[in-house]
C-alpha cells in the first residue's frame, strides 16, 4: 500500500475529511496520512480506539511515537492523557488499550536503530521561549537527535512565520488554526514538506499550537529495506 508515498512533494490534509477504515483490531479504526507497506508499514495515521477496546501485544520493531489527542490511551505502563506525546523505540513492546475511548497521532517505522531513549511527555506543560528570529513564535523542544528535532511551537494570532529545513518537515496543528495557499487548517490537520523546500504559514485569528518535526524525511526507513 502506498499513500502519500513521494516525499518530493508536498502534502496537506484536513483529516477530518477522511474516512475511517477499520484495523485488525475491532474497536480500533484509523486515518491514513502516509503509508508504504501493508499492515507492517511507514505509517504516519490518526487511531481512534473505541471505548473498551485494544490492540494485541506487539513489538516496536521500527519503533513508534505518538501524541494523545483526545481521551487516554493506557497500556501496562500507565495511563497517557490527552496532550501526551511518547516514544517507544525500537524493541519496546506494549498491549495497547482504552477504557474510556481516545484518539491518537501515530507514526510507525520512522526511528533509528541508535535511539533508544523512551519518553512520555506532557506537551500542556512545557514552557515555551520566544524564538528571537521569528517575531510572534514560543518555542520547546522535546526531544532533539542529530537527525531529527520534534518541537511544540505557539504562534501569536496573525503571525507569519516561515519554516524550512534541509531534512524536510511536518507538522499537526493542535489547536488554534493556520492558513496556506488560501486554505485555513485546523486542529489535528497534517502537513508534510519535503527537503530544502520552504512554506510560509500563518496563524488564524486565534493562537496557534503546533507540533513540528524536522530534518526526519532526508531519510525514509521502510521495513525489509
Amino acid at each position: 500500500m502506498q499513500i502519500n508515498a513521494d516525499f518530493d512533494e508536498a502534502v496537506a490534509i484536513h483529516t477530518d475529511q477522511l474516512e475511517w477504515q477499520a484495523s485488525p483490531m475491532a474497536g480500533v479504526e484509523r486515518r491514513m496520512l502516509d503509508r508504504m507497506g501493508d499492515e507492517v508499514a511507514r505509517a504516519t495515521s490518526i487511531v481512534r480506539y473505541a471505548a473498551g477496546s485494544a490492540f494485541s501485544e506487539h513489538t516496536h520493531s521500527g519503533g513508534e511515537e505518538f501524541i494523545v489527542l483526545e481521551g487516554v490511551f493506557q497500556d501496562e505502563h500507565g495511563d497517557y492523557p490527552a496532550g501526551t506525546y511518547v516514544r517507544n523505540p525500537i524493541g519496546t513492546h506494549h498491549i495497547p488499550r482504552s477504557d474510556p475511548g481516545c484518539t491518537i497521532f501515530v507514526k510507525l517505522w520512522q526511528f533509528d536503530e541508535a535511539d533508544q531513549d523512551q519518553i512520555a511527555v506532557d506537551l500542556g506543560a512545557l514552557a515555551t521561549t520566544p524564538d528571537p528570529q521569528r517575531p510572534g513564535v514560543r518555542t520547546a523542544v522535546v526531544a532533539k537527535r542529530s537527525y531529527e528535532e520534534v518541537a511544540v511551537e505557539d504562534w501569536s494570532a496573525g503571525a507569519a512565520v516561515r519554516l524550512e529545513s534541509e531534512g524536510g518537515f511536518e507538522l499537526l496543528v493542535l489547536s488554534g488554526s493556520i492558513d496556506h495557499a488560501s486554505e485555513t487548517y485546523a486542529a489535528q490537520d497534517w502537513l508534510r514538506w519535503p527537503p530544502g523546500q520552504s512554506a510560509v504559514l500563518v496563524a488564524g485569528s486565534e493562537d496557534a499550537r503546533l507540533w513540528i518535526k524536522r530534518g526526519h524525511l532526508a531519510s525514509i526507513r521502510v521495513p525489509g529495506r
